[in-house]
This record gives C-alpha cells, sequence and structure tokens, in this order.
C-alpha cells in the first residue's frame, strides 16, 4: 500500500464507484478503499437477514416471508431513466456488459386522493382523467412543444428565450391550471418543490424532453425507467470491476483509514494502520470527512414487504409515484417506489415498496403516512431516518472531492448530476456524454 496514486478513492458507494471507473478509464492510477466489508455504502442491497439485523436486531424473519436469499433490498431505491445521463454514462463506460437490467412498469402521480398514471406525450394527455377536456388540449399543446423544442434550433422556440422567461410565465403562455402545472413539475420534470417556477425555463422543458424521450428509447416502455436485475447493489460492483480491469486496486474491510494533509490543510493521502498511501487527490462519501461537510436535512424513508401489488396501480410488478407537495399538504414531495420479483429483488408474490420524502417535522415516520395509505396490508416494515450532508468546499483547493448525500427521490436524476458534477471539478473537464460514436454504441 505503501505506494503513490494519481487518486486515493474512499467508500464503495455508487457515486463513489462511478467517479473509480471513470478515472480509471481516463488512465488515472487510481486506490479504492472502504472501512466497509462489503460493496454499497448507503446504497447497498441487503438480503432478508441482513435487513433485520440492520433495523430489528434480535429479531427473526416469518417464515411466511420466503428464504432470505430471495431478497435484494435497496437502502436508497431509485429508478434509472432510460435516456438519461447514468444510462449514458452506463454506455460510455461499457459497464453494461457486467450487467443486465429491465423496464419499469408504471409512472403515477397521487390527484385529489386519485391513483393516475403520468402521461407523457401529448396523445397521452388527450386520453388522461386527470383533466377536463379544454385543459386535456391545452396540456397536450405545452407537451407537444417540449417534446419538440430544440435549444440549437431556433425555430423551435416560438421566439421565447427559456433562458430569461422563468417557467411560471410559459406555463400562462398555455393556460395551463395549478393542477396540471403541478403533476408536470412534479411528476414529469420530477422537481422535488416549486422553486423552479421563478427560474429559467430551459432546465425544466428539457426535463420533460428528458422524460418524454425515455419514455421512447426503448420499444414497449409503459415508463420511462429502467432498473438493473438482482437491485442496484449491482452498479457499485459493475464499476468496480471496471476500475480493476483498468488498473485500479481495492481494499475492503478497513476500518481505520484517516486522510492525511499537510500544513496548509491539501490532502496528501490516506493511512491506513501503519502504512500510508500517497495521492493527488482524494474523493470519498460524508462519512469519511465529518470536519468538511454540512448536514443539508434529513431523509426518512420505510422499505415494506408486501403479498399483494399496490392498490390502483394496476397490479404493477414495478413502479414510481410521486405525491406532489401540495396534493399532500408539504413542502416537499412524497416518493413511492416498488419492485417485485420480476427485477429478481423479492421472492415469487412478493413486493418491495418504498416510502421517501424529506423530513420535515419532529415526527419523521408520520410524514410518510400519505404514502403508506396507498400501500394496503404491510407484512414487514423497516423504517430509517438518514441525515444529508454536503461538502463545505468544492474541493479544488484541499484537493479533496466529496459526494453529496442521498436525497429522497425515487430516480437517479440528481445523484447523477452530482457524479458528473464532481468529475469536472476533479478533472478539470466535463464527462463528454454526446459523442458522436455514443449513440451508435447506444443502439447497439
Amino acid at each position: 500500500m505503501d505506494e503513490d496514486y494519481d487518486a486515493i478513492v474512499l467508500g464503495t458507494g455508487l457515486k463513489e464507484c462511478i467517479l473509480s471507473g471513470l478515472l480509471s478509464v481516463e488512465g488515472y492510477k487510481v486506490l479504492h478503499m472502504d472501512k466497509n466489508s462489503y460493496y454499497g455504502g448507503e446504497s447497498a442491497s441487503l438480503n432478508l437477514n441482513q435487513m433485520f439485523e440492520r433495523f430489528k436486531s434480535g429479531e427473526t424473519p416469518a417464515k411466511e416471508l420466503g428464504a432470505s436469499r430471495d431478497y435484494n433490498i435497496d437502502l436508497v431505491p431509485k429508478f434509472i431513466m432510460a435516456n438519461g445521463n447514468l444510462v449514458k454514462v452506463l454506455i460510455h463506460t461499457d459497464v453494461t456488459k457486467y450487467l443486465e437490467f429491465k423496464a419499469v412498469d408504471g409512472s403515477f402521480v397521487l390527484n385529489k386522493s386519485r391513483v393516475e398514471k403520468v402521461p407523457a406525450t401529448d396523445w397521452e394527455a388527450l386520453r388522461s382523467p386527470l383533466m377536463g377536456l379544454f385543459e386535456k388540449r391545452r396540456a397536450a399543446k405545452f407537451l407537444s412543444y417540449c417534446q419538440q423544442y430544440n435549444p440549437k434550433d431556433s425555430t423551435t422556440w416560438r421566439s421565447w428565450d427559456l433562458d430569461t422567461m422563468t417557467m411560471y410565465e410559459l406555463y400562462q403562455q398555455f393556460g395551463l391550471d395549478p393542477m396540471t402545472i403541478d403533476f408536470i413539475g412534479h411528476a414529469i420534470a420530477l422537481h422535488r418543490d416549486d422553486q423552479y417556477m421563478v427560474r429559467p425555463a430551459k432546465p425544466t422543458v428539457m426535463k420533460i424532453k428528458l422524460y418524454y424521450e425515455s419514455m421512447m428509447r426503448y420499444d414497449g416502455l409503459t415508463s420511462p425507467y429502467i432498473y438493473p436485475l438482482y437491485g442496484l447493489g449491482e452498479l457499485p460492483q459493475a464499476f468496480a470491476r471496471l476500475s480493476a480491469v483498468h488498473g485500479g486496486t481495492y481494499m475492503l474491510d478497513r476500518p481505520d483509514l484517516e486522510v492525511q494533509y499537510d500544513d496548509n490543510g491539501v490532502a496528501l493521502g490516506v493511512k491506513c494502520g501503519e502504512e500510508v498511501a500517497k495521492a493527488k487527490f482524494v474523493v470519498g462519501d460524508p462519512t469519511y470527512f465529518r470536519d468538511r461537510v454540512i448536514k443539508t436535512g434529513k431523509v426518512v424513508r420505510a422499505m415494506c414487504i408486501l403479498s399483494h401489488p399496490v392498490p390502483g396501480t394496476g397490479d404493477a410488478s414495478s413502479f414510481q409515484m410521486i405525491l406532489p407537495q401540495k396534493q399532500v399538504g408539504r413542502h416537499s414531495d412524497v416518493y413511492v417506489f416498488c419492485c417485485s420479483a420480476t427485477h429478481n429483488v423479492a421472492p415469487k408474490n412478493t413486493w418491495i415498496a418504498f416510502v421517501s420524502t424529506t423530513v420535515e417535522t419532529a415526527s419523521p415516520a408520520d410524514e410518510l403516512n400519505a404514502g403508506l395509505s396507498l400501500l394496503g396490508h404491510i407484512d414487514e416494515k423497516f423504517v430509517e431516518v438518514v441525515d444529508v450532508f454536503e461538502p463545505l468546499d468544492d474541493g479544488k483547493t484541499d484537493k479533496v472531492f466529496i459526494s453529496k448525500g442521498y436525497d429522497a427521490t425515487s430516480h437517479f436524476e440528481t445523484e447523477i448530476d452530482d457524479v458528473l458534477n464532481m468529475y469536472e471539478r476533479i478533472t478539470g473537464k466535463p464527462l463528454d456524454l454526446d459523442k458522436e460514436d455514443l449513440s451508435k454504441r447506444q443502439e447497439a
């Protein structure tokens, strides 16, 4: 271990493993270490026995729940946008050869206490029960505008400058009512609150466009999401494999890791026992840098085992459901994520449902009630409240690049943005996901 490296990565969470893989592919000499004896960190997948050990120590699973080995329960469950940046990173690095994905059945939104399918296209809007006849036409025109919008082609702008026009002003151009705006902003554009309304419209229009393009990405999709077989725990291991193929070195079960700094507070390397590995910079999750992060909030998650499909979803074997903040009287959305045996994460005739949100009160578990009430009978439930941390600095000065904690969303768009931002800060250049050959490889 007493060697010099370009980068030392601490923690084997998904973000850290993606960065380790990307840096190794770029030719960096990488040492990747973890204080735990398993891959995944905060984004690990656990079997049933491990879930009980973590959340209900001393209890044993009921026999009716089935074999422990048939469960792969994500601690941070998130679906992947089929045409989003994470998929582009998977293709860019060729990690897809280590993984197998399956489409997610449905995308739903709570509207006036009813579970409804999210209309993503103009023709779906015309058939949606979410809106009346005239509102359907207005929504269809709005979604059609977003689908054809091209920031590089001014003929698609309708003379509107979306870099200066706010999203609220764009909605008003189409005369959309508040309920329609609510599900578009939260269930299609996937915003977590309404602050986006007073910001430039372009990023939101591109988010809506991404939702539509993801729906169209592969034949037969009924939602814009995909998910790996056997759960998200497969992703960190796949990127770790990629890093190893390109010369990366891995060390697990090293609980005594300590980052070393010079007199100016700049990272020099990592000490493990009596050995020291030197590096030009250090990357890691917040748990390794308690004095260089700030707590920005809390997330509460309930992980539930069901013996039936969730009512109102058409017996979907997997889906995302968003409960917009206004629908449940909150400042933050509530997310429901569900998967089952079709993704090899549970025994046959078993569903795994997760409900999550940003904590707003002194009773976090109660904040999930709106989502839990939609699930029907729950056979087993595990609840966890997690602090969310963010780095105090960008890492360019002290050469310590720290990832943000995982938010409450049930999709990966915010998380992959953090990874790409870190990559650019570390390397000084953005990761090019728009190369000409990338689309060809994606088609293959």
